[in-house]
């Protein structure tokens, strides 16, 4: 909830902003205040404080207030950082969901355009001369670079996506220049993980690391000219909770890779390929009226 409405701040009018700061700066404070100390405090009216609370989404100040208190706790360790052990199914999907549209916007005004940039931009060029795109991760990043595989082998580009460590040392092995290593990682500590990036960085192929600044792996890939790291920061602790937000944010991202690489490859060349994939995926699947007429059948 405090994600989204600090991601929210530049679109608000600037009375509400200044509501949102007082909120930020002292959440379980606002919580417990009255409207009328709120207000002063922000150095506006009363109801300014409202219009707030309905601006990011929530009926007035008392429905606020109730999912202010619920976002300002410790969370269920290994669960989820937004909940609480008796939260309801629909407290579950508004935590839930604020959670992770709080990331996404927090990423959105946060992302570097550069360096994804230099990354569609490497990514285009290695398939347009038929070069290998290797996707590599392990657990929850593992099923990020199946779901990047499954986009770019759409786009007739030679990629694979590996979750296995030593095979991912084998591959990294035979890389070349002219190749790239998008290296998939939460946490940016795993050796393995570490590993095979600096592997794919002596072989001479581009490594496009899509981690948390500040971590190991974003280091190597900053510590080396023509790599590319692709921040993604969130308030998830990997060690206390389960992998959620990180894995939306890496899935987002390679969405983004995935539709850069699309444009510039040209949609000309692909639209063929791409209409006969979903027409033969078509023909997989009943029409209504068959199934219809084989359950009668029956």
């Amino acid at each position: 909830m405090l994600e989204r409405i600090r991601a929210s701040i530049p679109a608000l009018p600037p009375a509400e902003q200044r509501v949102a700061r007082l909120l930020l700066a002292d959440a379980r404070g606002f919580a417990s205040l009255p409207v009328g100390e709120l207000a002063e405090r922000a150095r506006v009216s009363k109801p300014t404080v409202v219009r707030f609370c309905r601006s990011v989404g929530y009926d007035g100040l008392a429905d606020f207030k109730i999912k202010l208190a619920g976002s300002v706790n410790e969370g269920v360790p290994f669960v989820h950082r937004a909940v609480e052990e008796d939260d309801k199914p629909g407290d579950l999907v508004i935590k839930v969901v604020d959670n992770a549209v709080a990331a996404l916007l927090r990423y959105r005004n946060a992302a570097a355009s550069q360096a994804i940039e230099d990354a569609i931009t490497a990514l285009t060029e290695a398939g347009r001369h038929s070069r290998r795109i290797e996707f590599y991760g392990v657990g929850n990043s593992g099923i990020v670079a199946l779901d990047a595989q499954h986009k770019f082998f759409r786009l007739g580009v030679n990629s694979m996506a590996i979750s296995d460590g030593h095979v991912q040392v084998m591959s990294a092995t035979m890389l070349g220049e002219g190749d790239c290593a998008v290296v998939i990682s939460n946490s940016g500590r795993s050796r393995d993980i570490l590993d095979v990036a600096e592997i794919a960085r002596r072989k001479g192929a581009t490594v496009i690391v899509i981690t948390a600044s500040g971590s190991p792996l974003a280091t190597l890939a900053l510590g080396s000219p023509g790599h590319v790291l692709l921040a993604a920061d969130h308030p998830e602790d990997a060690d206390r909770y389960s992998p959620m937000v990180s894995r939306l944010l890496h899935l987002t991202i390679v969405d983004i890779l995935a539709t850069g690489v699309a444009l510039r490859l040209g949609s000309a060349a692909l639209r063929p390929t791409l209409s006969e994939i979903k027409k033969n995926l078509r023909n997989r699947r009943y029409s209504d009226g068959q199934r219809l007429a084989e359950d009668a059948g029956r």
